[in-house]
């Protein structure tokens, strides 16, 4: 049977909600990698024509490769006359051209390159398409479920397409699985070979502002509006977020420097509960003791509005009476707190100490209980 068990954990501000956030952006996804906070997701799961922002996804597969040992940095990839020919953002690479693995990364990363992106695509998989094919394979493994690739670059096509929400979890993946590699996405400018002096700097406007911001990807198209996947770090705190729709290159600015600004300011990281804080208790069935305490099992660290002041509600869930044996640090229940501005938080709770299977008593005595609950319930029937 599940088991509920209302809460309110005094001491910790939260009554006040955090000062409403209306962004401008068709959709977005805000989160505190920090303390795994997700701190705003409008329209985030909606299935969008990503533009360049896609790229960050043709950037993850080549940095597998380069984990993997499959290329090196210094290893050169040849350019196919599809490469030169590409659009848009580019490196100006032409045939004769080998260039590293390292410049093309900086070329997709700082110039956007679509050219840079077909030549990495041919050089992994052969042809663009079969790239395509093992993005959109790697995109189900690592669970980016609002998401399809028809091409490396993010040029504009019918099955292109990208969730705020999984926007956000490439750039978290990037951050969190690549730190020797994610250095190339604070670049400002990359003059490679000298060409097209005017076209060598990183499109990002919030690397300029010393805000904390060190990435990550712009992206714009016609049927996009402009876009930014972006993270900043500050006060030991890291948010990622993801933005699009927006209707020029100084809106998308100003948004994104709103975003990392709202973020950090209207918000606080608070330790909520040490390590082994008892919430609440759990029945035990057939054990050696009536009942175990839920304890919280890591310190419990929250992102609360800065503004708070008064309470925190939450609701212990467990599924109970819990059978014995039981041992310390067992997860039994789930905490889910309630905190005003934000999505609700659940943190696991773990058995305080141990409890053995009862002996002979405690199971007559269990036995007794029960046959005496049946008793009284026929006699109030």
């Amino acid at each position: 049977m599940i088991r509920y068990c209302a809460l309110l954990l005094l001491g910790i501000f939260a009554a006040l909600p955090a000062r409403a956030f209306d962004t401008r952006a068709r959709a977005a996804w805000v989160y505190d990698m920090t303390t795994d906070t997700v701190l705003l997701a409008k329209n985030a799961d909606e299935q969008l024509p990503p533009a360049s922002m896609s790229k960050l996804m043709t950037v993850n597969m080549l940095f597998e490769a380069l984990r993997d040992g499959r290329v090196r940095l210094d290893e050169q990839f040849a350019v196919s006359s599809r490469a030169k020919s590409m659009g848009g953002s580019t490196m100006f690479l032409n045939e004769t051209d080998r260039p590293t693995v390292e410049e093309l990364i900086k070329g997709i990363v700082v110039l956007s390159g679509n050219d840079a992106c077909v030549v990495v695509a041919e050089g992994l998989a052969g042809t663009e398409e079969d790239f395509a094919k093992k993005m959109n394979e790697r995109a189900k493994a690592l669970g980016l479920d609002h998401s399809t690739f028809a091409n490396a670059s993010g040029w504009p096509h019918p099955n292109q397409r990208m969730s705020m929400h999984d926007l956000g979890r490439v750039a978290e993946r990037l951050i969190d699985e690549f730190p020797e590699y994610y250095g190339y996405f604070a670049l400002t400018e990359y003059p490679y070979d000298g060409r097209s002096p005017d076209n060598r700097f990183n499109r990002n406007p919030l690397l300029h502002l010393g805000i904390g911001a060190d990435g990550l990807k712009t992206g714009h198209t016609q049927e996009s509006g402009y876009g930014l996947v972006g993270s900043a770090v500050q006060g030991g705190r890291r948010i990622v977020f993801a933005i699009t729709g927006l209707t020029s290159e100084r809106e998308r600015a100003e948004e994104a420097e709103r975003v990392v600004n709202w973020a950090f300011r209207d918000f606080v990281q608070k330790t909520v509960a040490p390590k082994g804080t008892r919430m609440a208790e759990a029945d035990v069935w057939l054990g050696d003791a009536r009942r175990v305490g839920l304890v919280t099992g890591e310190d419990l660290s929250l992102l609360l509005p800065s503004l708070a002041q008064d309470r925190l509600k939450a609701n212990v869930v467990y599924t109970g009476p819990i059978e014995a044996p039981i041992a310390e640090g067992q997860k039994l229940a789930e905490m889910q707190i309630e905190v005003p501005g934000i999505p609700n938080v659940t943190v696991p709770l773990v058995a305080e100490k141990a409890v053995a299977k009862g002996g002979f008593t405690s199971r007559i005595r269990t036995a007794f209980g029960i046959l005496a609950t049946r008793v009284m319930a026929e006699i109030g029937s």
